[in-house]
């Protein structure tokens, strides 16, 4: 499954779902520096830098294939430590550009990420949107606890599907039941535990990142990037889901 990864920040979200098999066909990031370890670690994987002037024709006259698209949208207009502006703000209403691609390029999956906030400030017209464009969706928050890390992060993930999927109630159930065993995985107390472990030595959850080259600016790319473990989980569970609905159509 080719996806083109949208915000991508260092590749979090690209990381988890490469390693639930799926492949980063091309990047769209704003920061200079996150494109910079986008192109590290992805090397030949074309890399766009504005979602605004992204579209479809430019996309296939670089050779770009698309069957999914994932991203998590800027925060700051959602969040609750800003005003509230929610997707008439000028950060967060980019998801509007999510949308359009998503239109454009009609894949199968979209998956969109964003903080818990979203819940409260503009999850009506975030699921509308995608209704509108023909996509059905299941969403859930997950934390990050829930695979093991030492912070809560808590986001909010929501995989639509586009409706012409043949047998998409099939793929409703089948992800459902792989999506729900994520949640099943949190372990708050022993999460709390270890974040205050960390936050008595910030430094080690940065790996040593005081006095480093682009130390500022390495440290607010793992403060945005989404945890490639919870990625890897949706993203298995999104690929399980889909391998059901292939074998119940070869049925």
């Amino acid at each position: 499954m080719n996806v083109l990864d949208l915000f991508s920040g260092i590749g979090g979200l690209a990381l988890g779902l490469k390693r639930a098999g799926m492949r980063s066909a091309a990047f769209c990031e704003a920061e200079p520096y996150c494109r910079r370890v986008l192109a590290r670690h992805w090397p030949g994987v074309p890399i766009y830098d504005d979602v605004r002037t992204l579209t479809s024709d430019r996309l296939r006259s670089d050779g770009v294939s698309v069957d999914a698209i994932a991203g998590g949208f800027p925060c700051q207009d959602i969040s609750y430590a800003g005003f509230g502006a929610g997707l008439a703000g000028e950060r967060s209403g980019l998801f509007y550009e999510y949308a359009r691609l998503i239109s454009e390029l009609g894949p199968d999956i979209a998956i969109v990420e964003n903080v818990s906030a979203l819940l409260d400030r503009g999850m009506a017209d975030v699921l509308g949107t995608l209704s509108d464009l023909g996509y059905h969706a299941l969403w859930d928050t997950v934390s990050a606890c829930a695979v093991g890390h030492a912070h809560m992060r808590r986001r909010v993930f929501i995989v639509a599907y586009a409706d012409r999927l043949n047998g998409w109630e099939r793929f409703r159930h089948s992800f459902a039941r792989s999506y729900r065993q994520i949640q099943t995985l949190d372990g708050f107390q022993s999460a709390r535990a270890r974040e205050r472990a960390r936050l008595a030595n910030p430094s080690e959850l940065y790996r040593g990142a005081d006095g480093l080259p682009f130390g500022m600016e390495r440290n607010r790319a793992i403060g945005n990037a989404v945890a490639p473990a919870v990625a890897e989980k949706i993203g298995r569970a999104i690929m399980t889901a889909l391998t059901e609905q292939q074998r119940n159509e070869v049925k």
